[in-house]
């Protein structure tokens, strides 16, 4: 039987490597490609959404999406590009020569690889961020802005950039060094303790990311007393959800576009909503009453049917469809709650979780039989085997064609996750609701509502829209 040894003898394994992304690339491409061809021949609203989208949101949407497509398709182009010089002229391995000289020169101790490793990281880093830079501002200053996304100033972006920089460096500085000391010093079964230790370290980022890392990058507020936060606990409290606090998240400071999470262990959960998607924002200190007045007189309503809900929401904001007034209101956050809620009530993340610790335990395993292996380093120009590069060229090279599978694999469980998680809505008697909401979130968002199957099958966390909707407009047991 060959043994590893034998199989790597056998490959050239930095030219395998390349072909193998290449071919992800070309993959990816041709999904990308069949999806701009449904956008570019798509010239109608659908059928079913003709009544509650606009033939100029539509098209405003359309536009958008031919955008994003051409925008991907280069800077996917560049960065394959970018990683194949990089990877053929052996220039990893003169920045790595060029950190352990650096140490050296400084006296830190190279011998356990740590600063070394340190140092290689901060200048791909830094490299990454530099080169990197043109494609973020053109995304942000002119794509995002010529569609009225982009809400940042130039200064923001830079405190913005400057300070996720800094973050990034300093977890993975912690974990850079734990890890290389785990493998250098725990044997043939170091990849047990590999995986221990960012599962424990996975989590506690989990445990402190709602106090100490996501208050670095935007403000949150608790939601005040008020009809909304009356629905949503009511609506906690209808299904012993845990609900401990409320907030909203001043997200319109960097983007227009809108979302809700669900946040929080056991019975610490957490509701965070941002300003975008509140269509009546209770921080805004210039309120309109008469806003308020005719929003409260809708929200008492229970419409029975999709169609019948959005020609109301039209009749009482002559603006719905013209994209003046954005958000939902609050009887559709409540019932966009309910769909989180059904994540909650079957357990997805916590399957998620499982099922992706299994998955980097099966990554740390198949580490320990690659990183002694001498050809992998020899094949991609290194003259020694440091523990970083071993964990750099098999996690983010080696795997390269698994990560793609293992992604197609968790992106069909996602949507089928977002399929009972609808349905927990509808079961909820917030089918109608949900289904409006969700137009409203694609018209807000300018999400083209048409996709091609295969493309959206490799590439859609969340299934397309109008699955959604006929999932939703069947007979549920409760009506909203």
């Amino acid at each position: 039987m060959e043994t590893v040894s034998d199989i790597l003898s056998k490959v050239n394994v930095l030219a395998t490597t390349l072909a193998l992304s290449w071919l992800i690339m070309v993959w990816d491409m041709y999904l990308a490609s069949r999806q701009r061809r449904v956008t570019i021949n798509t010239a109608r609203v659908p059928a079913d959404l003709r009544d509650m989208i606009s033939t100029d949101v539509f098209e405003k949407s359309r536009h958008y999406s031919l955008d994003k497509s051409s925008f991907g398709f280069y800077k996917s182009l560049y960065s394959q590009l970018e990683t194949t010089v990089m990877l053929y002229y052996g220039i990893l391995p003169m920045i790595w020569n060029f950190s352990v000289d650096l140490c050296a020169r400084y006296n830190y101790n190279i011998e356990s690889e740590i600063w070394p490793s340190l140092m290689f990281v901060t200048i791909l880093s830094l490299w990454s961020l530099v080169s990197g830079q043109p494609w973020s501002l053109y995304h942000t200053f002119v794509l995002e802005e010529k569609y009225g996304f982009n809400k940042q100033t130039l200064r923001f972006y830079i405190k913005d950039t400057l300070k996720k920089l800094a973050l990034t460096l300093v977890l993975s500085y912690v974990v850079i060094a734990v890890l290389i000391y785990i493998i250098k010093n725990s044997g043939d079964y170091f990849f047990i303790y590999a995986w221990l230790f960012v599962f424990a370290f996975s989590m506690f980022i989990v445990f402190i990311y709602a106090d100490f890392i996501a208050p670095l990058f935007d403000k949150f507020t608790p939601l005040p007393d008020g009809e909304l936060k009356t629905a949503i606990e009511a609506l906690a409290s209808s299904v012993n959800f845990p609900l401990k606090k409320l907030f909203i998240v001043e997200g319109s400071v960097r983007s227009a576009h809108s979302n809700a999470y669900f946040y929080g262990f056991y019975k610490n959960k957490r509701v965070v909503l941002f300003d975008t998607l509140l269509e009546d924002n209770p921080l805004t200190k210039n309120e309109n009453k008469e806003s308020e007045n005719a929003e409260g007189e809708k929200n008492n309503e229970e419409p029975a049917e999709v169609a019948e809900v959005a020609e109301e929401s039209k009749e009482k904001d002559a603006d719905w469809h013209k994209n003046k007034i954005k958000g939902c209101t609050n009887d559709e956050i409540v019932a966009i709650l309910s769909h989180e809620l059904g994540h909650w009530k079957y357990n997805h993340n916590l399957k998620n979780i499982i099922i992706s610790q299994i998955n980097i335990l099966i990554c740390f395993y198949g580490l320990n039989l690659l990183i002694k292996e001498k050809a992998i380093y020899t094949s991609f120009g290194f003259d020694t085997e440091p523990v970083l590069i071993g964990l750099i060229i098999v996690f983010e090279y080696i795997y390269g064609i698994y990560n793609e599978v293992f992604g197609f694999l968790m992106t069909t469980l996602s949507r089928k996750f977002e399929f009972e998680a609808d349905n927990y809505a509808k079961e909820m008697g917030k089918a109608n609701l949900l289904a409006v909401s969700l137009i409203k979130l694609h018209e807000d968002n300018l999400s083209f509502p048409v996709v091609d199957r295969l493309y959206s099958a490799f590439n859609y966390s969340h299934p397309p829209l109008l699955e959604r909707l006929k999932e939703l407009r069947k007979t549920s047991k409760k009506s909203d």
